[in-house]
C-alpha cells in the first residue's frame, strides 16, 4: 500500500508524512529527496540548469518507481500532481491525500518557514501572497482529484489514521 501526500509547498507534506508513517507503522519517502539523492543536485539547481520540463519528466520517472514501494507514505512535490497523468496514476497505485490549506495560511507558513525555499526567496510580502493565490488556483483542480481531502491547518493525524485504517486492507498493517 502506498499513500501519496499532495498539496501546495508549505502545507506540511513532509512533516505530516513522517508522523503519519510512524502512526501507521509504514516507511516514509519524499520524492524531492529521492530526486536529489539520485542526481546529487538540489531541485532548484536542476530547474535552473535544465528547465522545468526536463525536471517534470525525471520526477515522473521517480514517481512511477514508487510502484515497487510497499507500506509507505510518500510526500510529493507541490507540482507533481499537476504534470501529465501523475494525479490519476497516484490514485490508481495508492491512496492520495490532499493537505488543503487556504492561501492566507500558506502565506503565513511560507513567510515564517525556517526551511529555505529558493522558489519564493525573492518575493516581497504582497507579491508572495499573489504568487500563492495564482499558483494554488492553477494547481487546486489537480489536488482536488485526491482520494481524500483533509484540512492542513490543524491536521488531526489520529483522525486521519483512523480513516485510513478503515480504507486500507488490514493485512497492510504490522502485527
Amino acid at each position: 500500500m502506498r499513500i501519496y501526500l499532495v498539496g501546495f509547498m508549505g502545507c506540511g507534506k513532509s512533516f505530516s508524512g513522517r508522523n503519519l508513517s510512524r502512526k501507521l507503522g509504514f516507511g516514509f519517502s519524499d520524492l524531492d529527496v529521492l530526486f536529489e539523492n539520485r542526481y546529487r543536485v538540489n531541485i532548484q539547481e536542476f530547474f535552473r540548469k535544465y528547465g522545468e520540463a526536463t525536471f517534470r519528466v525525471v520526477e515522473q520517472q521517480i514517481l512511477y518507481e514508487t510502484e515497487s514501494f510497499h507500506k509507505v507514505v510518500i510526500s510529493t512535490g507541490g507540482g507533481t500532481p499537476c504534470y501529465a497523468d501523475n494525479m490519476d496514476w497516484m490514485n490508481q497505485h495508492g491512496i492520495s491525500i490532499y493537505l488543503k490549506m487556504s492561501p492566507s495560511s500558506l502565506y503565513h507558513r511560507l513567510s515564517h518557514s525556517r526551511k529555505p525555499r529558493p522558489l519564493i526567496k525573492d518575493y516581497e510580502p504582497e507579491a508572495l501572497r499573489q504568487f500563492i493565490r495564482e499558483r494554488l488556483a492553477i494547481r487546486e483542480p489537480y489536488y482536488n482529484k485526491a482520494s481524500l481531502i483533509v484540512p492542513g491547518e490543524n491536521l488531526n493525524l489520529n483522525q486521519l489514521t483512523e480513516t485510513l485504517t478503515g480504507i486500507i486492507e488490514p493485512s497492510t498493517f504490522p502485527e
